[in-house]
């Protein structure tokens, strides 16, 4: 994967599987933007990147959308990680804390789109993240799971409405992404280790899985409007 001269932003790019991507976009040559809600977190990241620059964006907050779209001009690719999660049983959903996950996984990323897709090519690409949970119904994962699967029919509706900008998403499965490293060392490896009994891969993912994905759908020039698996197969054990 070549991407000189490509400019890709990368929201949500500071830390776990967004800085992997970003990482792995630099490496390949691009000239990366990470995007973070805290700007301080978005210049660390930038700074260990060889040709990176930092930009504050929030997609629940469409005019921190709209001010980078405008201060950034143009990009050819833009990768989206945003999330937040209500993981309790629908018994004890919060209004606010469910509203607030669709719009980091759902709201935020077709405003990107509307404020992103005018200045971005014809070859350009956006690449959304899904989830596990989609197909894997489990309480008390009910707006997890429903979340990422609107995520895979934006992916769908995007592709035709932006084309020819192509649009997929990655739906990955449990990844040691960083994410888990809060629960201390025991609990992150036993949640592994019944990661790695509950796929076909018979291991959990990794972040370089998952970068690895995303670059090649920024680089697939003939496909678009689809979700990428990469979950070890864990929908089929």
């Amino acid at each position: 994967m070549d991407l000189t001269g490509q400019r890709v932003l990368v929201v949500g790019g500071s830390k776990y599987l967004g800085e992997a991507v970003a990482r792995k976009a630099a490496e390949a040559g691009a000239s990366v933007v990470v995007g973070a809600r805290a700007l301080d977190q978005a210049r660390a990241a930038a700074d260990t990147l060889a040709d990176a620059t930092a930009i504050r964006i929030d997609v629940t907050d469409e005019a921190s959308i709209a001010a980078a779209a405008a201060d950034l001009g143009s990009v050819d690719h833009v990768v989206i990680t945003a999330s937040a999660h209500h993981n309790v049983p629908v018994t004890d959903l919060d209004k606010s804390e469910t509203v607030a996950a669709f719009d980091a996984k759902v709201i935020g990323p077709l405003l990107v789109a509307k404020h992103f897709a005018p200045r971005m090519p014809p070859t350009g690409s956006i690449v959304l993240f899904s989830g596990v949970a989609a197909w894997s119904p489990a309480p008390p994962f009910t707006v997890m799971g429903v979340t990422n699967g609107a995520v895979s029919f934006l992916a769908t509706h995007l592709a035709h409405e932006l084309a020819p900008i192509r649009v997929n998403a990655i739906s990955p499965g449990i990844v040691d992404s960083g994410t888990w490293d809060a629960l201390g060392d025991e609990a992150k490896k036993n949640l592994l280790a019944d990661a790695a009994k509950s796929n076909l891969a018979g291991r959990a993912g990794t972040r370089e899985d998952i970068a690895d994905a995303a670059l090649w759908l920024i680089g697939a020039g003939f496909v678009s409007g689809e979700t990428i698996h990469v979950e070890g197969g864990a929908r089929y054990a």
